[in-house]
Parts: C-alpha cells; structure tokens; sequence
C-alpha cells in the first residue's frame, strides 16, 4: 500500500492500523514523493490525502492516470462536501472517504477496492519459479514440480497477497474449510518448504505465515 499522507500523527496512525491489516505500507509525507513512489513501484492501492505540500494530491492522481498508472486509489480528505467527492471520482479514484472518518469503514473500503482490482493471474510468481495455479505445477530452474490439491491451494492464496501476512484460522477457514484442525496448515506449509525450500514460506511469530521472498 502507498500512504500519501502529510499529517505526521494521522500518518503514524495508518501506518500502524493498516500494518495490524497486514499491509506492507510505503508512506509519503508530499506530493512529490507520491508521484515518484506510485510510478517507480507497483502496489495493491493507493490511499491519497488532497491537502499534501508539493503536489496536491488530485493533481498526483492525474498524472498517475495519465501516465497509465491503475492502480486503485482511495481519496482520504478533509474536503468532505459532494463537488468535492465528486471532482475526487472525476479525476480518477475508485473511492472517496471524508475526514473524519470511522476506522472500520476505512478498512472495510480498502478490502473492498483490493478485491475488486485483483488481478486473477494462472501463473503467479513464487520463491524459486513461476506457479501455474491450473496445472497445479511450479517452473524451476531445477524443473517441474507437481503440487497436490492442498499445497496448491495454500500456495495460491499466499501468492495472490504474497506481502501480506495470513494468521492460522484464516487460511483454515479459507484454504481447508473442511478441517478443524488448524495444524492441517502446519503441516501443508511443512509440505511445500519441502518441495520448493526451506525459506519457501515465511513464519511470523505468533502471527502465522506469508509468501518467502519472491526470485
């Protein structure tokens, strides 16, 4: 996530909700900080303040456009009234949410704007190779390996948000909705650390796991 946001305590404040959300966030305190980070990176979504010094953020989300940028964005802005919202979409956001603002609406339109632009790829970029998640097989350097039903599942869901960080009970419900042993996922991440490596999978602590580091 790209955090465009001046405020020094509001900005610390995000930074810290939205990494509690697992998100990796890359923060700009300017305008021109944002433009530079939003055409040199790619990210999940965009959440953009109006009011920032350099380049005011309406203008920073106009030149992303212009120079094709698609990534999703979310204006966060303090200028609230309806020509406001309205110049916001205009302009190019998928989403526009006045100051003040409810933290679990602000979190519950950013899950919606990531699902909506996600990008359903067959073949995802994993530690080591390149996974088609049709034929259920990674591409090494080293060759083809087939995964079973399981592994390929749970590798997909990590690949897909391969930053962020997924607890046990999440991946359970959504991976294995059929058991109700959470260690089923222990021992399908055990599974596939050994048939694409050791650091395959990423272990948080006392989180859960997310995607090892990518080639």
């Amino acid at each position: 996530m790209l955090l465009a946001e001046d405020d020094p305590r509001l900005a610390a404040m995000l930074i810290s909700l939205f990494g509690g959300e697992g998100y990796d966030v890359t923060h700009a305190s300017d305008g021109q900080r944002a433009l530079h980070e939003g055409l040199t990176r790619r990210f999940e979504v965009l959440v953009l303040d109006r009011g920032l010094p350099a380049i005011e953020g309406l203008d920073v989300l106009t030149r992303l456009r212009g120079r094709g940028v698609r990534t999703p964005v979310l204006v966060l802005s303090a200028l609230g009234n309806p020509a406001d919202r309205v110049a916001g979409l205009d302009r190019g956001a998928e989403d526009y949410l006045a100051k003040p603002f409810d933290l679990a609406e602000l979190l519950a339109r950013i899950r919606a704007l990531v699902r909506r632009h996600e990008t359903v790829s067959p073949v995802l970029a994993v530690p080591g190779g390149d996974f088609d998640t049709a034929a259920r097989t990674v591409t090494t350097a080293a060759g083809l390996i087939a995964l079973s039903d399981g592994e390929a599942r749970l590798l997909e869901r990590l690949a897909r948000r391969h930053q962020q960080v997924f607890g046990r009970g999440d991946l359970l419900a959504v991976v294995f909705p059929d058991a109700t042993d959470p260690g089923v996922v222990d021992t399908y991440v055990h599974y596939l650390r050994r048939k694409l490596g050791r650091t395959a999978v990423h272990t948080v602590r006392g989180i859960g796991y997310r995607l090892g580091p990518l080639r």
